[in-house]
């Protein structure tokens, strides 16, 4: 049985957030340390969502891990809940927006070594246009909305020809930093998760991959262009706040996401639109 609870949050801005984030205490006793309690993990829904309760219905009993999910619409909320201890760990986000919401929020959330899991290739769709040759010029294409998200966007349509960023443009680029735009794309920046109702409004969308699943969308079949895992620093892992690292819960989980088990999950139910990184 899925023994998820489905939460549904209002969209946050990360760089605007204000909730005291290092002066908040915990109403959930974490039991770090004790590998009997009930590990809490935050995830959006697919695939991570999926992934854990795969894990929760077919390894964790045999583990030794009681393990529960709870379901998160966006990418602020799962970190938030993590660093007031409200979860013992999330699994939905990839190391260049872990360093920016860090950054921004003042929070001490890590990667747990050893336990990154799976790449969704971002990819650009449309519903008018059936092949990139036949993007026209002034087109309006909708990116997300965060920080490395966009720069992710950016680069992969600069990877595809269709924009030129500066030299240097790194994890942060927005299109401020576009300095070739041969067919006068207009860029519409857009909370990641309204991404996929956003094209019916738009010529194009990139899409983050979970986001593209959930809207039966996929980077393999769909994408006018999608991302290339070689080399690709944006594969997703499990996070905790730091010094739970080590908490025997966490080291459970860690192995189950990168076990042989696992790998072949993700292989026959994603088809190419989730690929494992380990």
């Amino acid at each position: 049985m899925r023994n998820t609870a489905k939460i549904t949050t209002a969209v946050l801005a990360a760089g605007a957030l204000t909730l005291g984030l290092s002066a908040c205490g915990s109403d959930k006793d974490s039991g770090s340390g004790d590998a009997n309690a009930t590990l809490t993990v935050a995830a959006t829904p697919t695939p991570q969502g999926e992934i854990l309760t795969h894990i929760k219905d077919n390894l964790a009993k045999k583990a030794g891990l009681d393990l529960e999910v709870k379901e998160f619409t966006d990418y602020v909320t799962p970190n938030t809940a993590v660093q007031q201890g409200e979860v013992d760990a999330n699994y939905f986000q990839h190391q260049p927006y872990l360093d920016d919401f860090n950054k921004k929020n003042g929070t001490d959330i890590v990667a747990v070594p050893g336990a990154t899991v799976h790449l969704e290739p971002l990819g650009l769709y449309s519903k008018g246009v059936k092949k990139l040759d036949d993007l026209k010029k002034g087109a309006t294409v909708a990116l997300p909305n965060d920080t490395t998200n966009e720069a992710r966007a950016l680069k992969l349509l600069e990877a595809n020809g269709l924009i030129g960023l500066k030299s240097g443009a790194g994890y942060d680029a927005t299109p401020k930093d576009v300095t070739s735009n041969p067919r006068n794309l207009e860029f519409k920046e857009l909370e990641a998760a309204q991404l996929p109702r956003s094209l019916g409004d738009v010529d194009a969308a990139v899409i983050n991959g979970n986001y593209a699943l959930e809207a039966d969308l996929s980077p393999a079949e769909d994408a006018l262009v999608a991302e290339s895992p070689k080399d690709n620093p944006y594969a997703n892992f499990l996070a905790v706040k730091k010094g739970d690292e080590d908490d025997p819960r966490i080291q459970k989980l860690a192995e189950l996401l990168t076990s042989a088990e696992v790998k072949k999950f993700i292989e026959d139910k994603y088809d190419g639109a989730v690929v494992a990184a380990f």
